[in-house]
């Protein structure tokens, strides 16, 4: 699946379908050098640069009018450093390739998110995450930096050099240069057991901080108009390997969760009156089961269906009654909702604007598919996680800015102050970056 398109025209186009560019001029740079040369061309001529990845975010952070740095021939393994346990990729490099080309290595990152079609840079810079009790985002796993900065010059940057830089650029949100390359922490691979079970609502709400406790990775899924959700926890294994057979894979990957999934979506925007009984049903599709696998054949699954989404991180200790709010909410509303909802956690980091900065976290996100009046329902449950000082993730809906954003994030003005350093001019600039840093 190709994640991004230029359409006719010229006109670029997000994985979402809920943003769309065109920008005056696209650039393919095979080099550093390359690229380089075509921020100094681009500031001479007076245009913006942005770089995108595979257009996975939901929000307009990639967009431009001016020239739009595709970054897929900076894709590969630069070097495997296996007395340091590092690996450095070039930027372009989806997680996928990165995932698969370790594995073949017999190395491993230590923590993802569920969806591996995302460049390292485009994952890393909007803070993608998976969910952890003690791993953090995949901008936590970095070990090492290079960006070029807005006068076309090449910075590298770690805790050693440039640590101010380093500090911020991990979750840059393209607001400080391109990156081209990352150094990555990584561990001898290893084996996770997942159990995916079904549990009520309640007891989940009830024994959330017994669930995340006792497990590396815990999250859920719930379902609206239902006290049903789906759980899953993974754990390391001493193993043996016990994949998810072939036939079962297919019957719970591709038929339940995207073939089934998908048609009850067309159903449910056909007569949205339906939704609450394709949930009930939707709810008990998904049997237990457990698989023991490498680590990202079990953190990663296919997303077929296509939607659009909102998270916020709200403080960890806040996650039950916010979730108690959103549920209420949804009762009283009349809105309908075929979109389960995910939770996940991750520990505080050290990331000047990650969702996670400063603060334990549990990230609430919540779903429309694509084509779906979504605006009703993300306002209702924004007004909810926004009250619990709700951090918005980078590259997904919502509507706050720079105002607010200062409010939630302790070190915001140390961001934008390196900012005022690095690109005096907004070079980097776009309409998003205008509405969530200031201008």
């Amino acid at each position: 699946m190709s994640s991004t398109a230029s359409g006719r025209n010229g006109t670029w186009r997000n994985w979402g379908g809920n943003v769309a560019a065109r920008p005056a001029r696209e650039v393919t740079p095979a080099s550093v050098e390359e690229l380089a040369g075509a921020i100094r061309r681009a500031a001479e001529d007076g245009l913006k640069v942005k770089a995108v990845g595979s257009g996975h975010s939901f929000t307009s952070i990639a967009a431009t009018e001016g020239v739009m740095v595709r970054p897929h021939l900076l894709t590969g393994i630069r070097s495997i450093d296996r007395e340091a346990m590092t690996v450095t990729v070039e930027a372009g490099t989806p997680l996928k390739r990165l995932n698969m080309a370790l594995a073949r290595e017999g190395l491993s990152l230590t923590n993802m998110g569920d969806i591996m079609e995302q460049t390292v840079s485009g994952a890393t810079s909007t803070g993608t995450h998976g969910t952890g009790r003690d791993s953090a985002s995949i901008a936590a796993q970095i070990k090492a930096l290079e960006l070029v900065t807005a006068e076309g010059s090449v910075l590298t940057c770690s805790e050693k050099e440039n640590p101010e830089v380093f500090a911020a650029a991990r979750i840059g949100l393209g607001a400080l240069g391109i990156v081209t390359a990352i150094t990555f922490a990584v561990e001898p691979v290893f084996l996770l057991t997942a159990r995916e079970e079904p549990m009520p609502f309640a007891r989940v709400l009830a024994e959330f901080d017994e669930l995340w406790t006792e497990n590396e990775h815990f999250e859920f899924y719930w379902f609206p108009h239902t006290g049903s959700t789906n759980t899953k926890r993974n754990n390391r294994s001493a193993g043996p390997e016990k994949p998810v057979g072939q036939l079962a894979g297919w019957f719970e990957d591709e038929f339940l969760s995207n073939g089934v999934f998908q048609a009850a979506q067309w159903v449910g925007r056909a007569v949205p009156a339906a939704i609450p009984a394709i949930a009930r049903i939707s709810s008990k599709a998904l049997s237990a089961r457990s698989y023991t696998d490498i680590p990202y054949k079990v953190f990663t699954s296919p997303r077929r269906v296509r939607f659009l989404e909102m998270e916020y991180a709200v403080p960890r200790e806040a996650v039950v009654e916010t979730l108690r709010e959103l549920r209420a909410m949804v009762d009283r509303s009349g809105l309908r909702v075929s979109f389960p909802v995910e939770v996940r956690t991750a520990p505080a980091d050290d990331i000047t604007l990650s969702t996670a900065s400063g603060r334990d976290s549990a990230y609430i996100a919540v779903h429309m598919v694509k084509g779906t009046p979504y605006q009703r329902y993300f306002t209702a449950a924004e007004r909810i996680l926004t009250a619990h000082e709700g951090r918005p993730h980078w590259g997904k809906v919502h509507t706050r800015d720079a105002e607010y954003l200062a409010q939630v994030y302790p070190r915001f003005g140390e961001f934008t102050a390196l900012r005022d350093r690095l690109d005096p001019d907004r070079l980097f600039q776009n309409d998003y970056l205008r509405r969530v840093l200031g201008a």
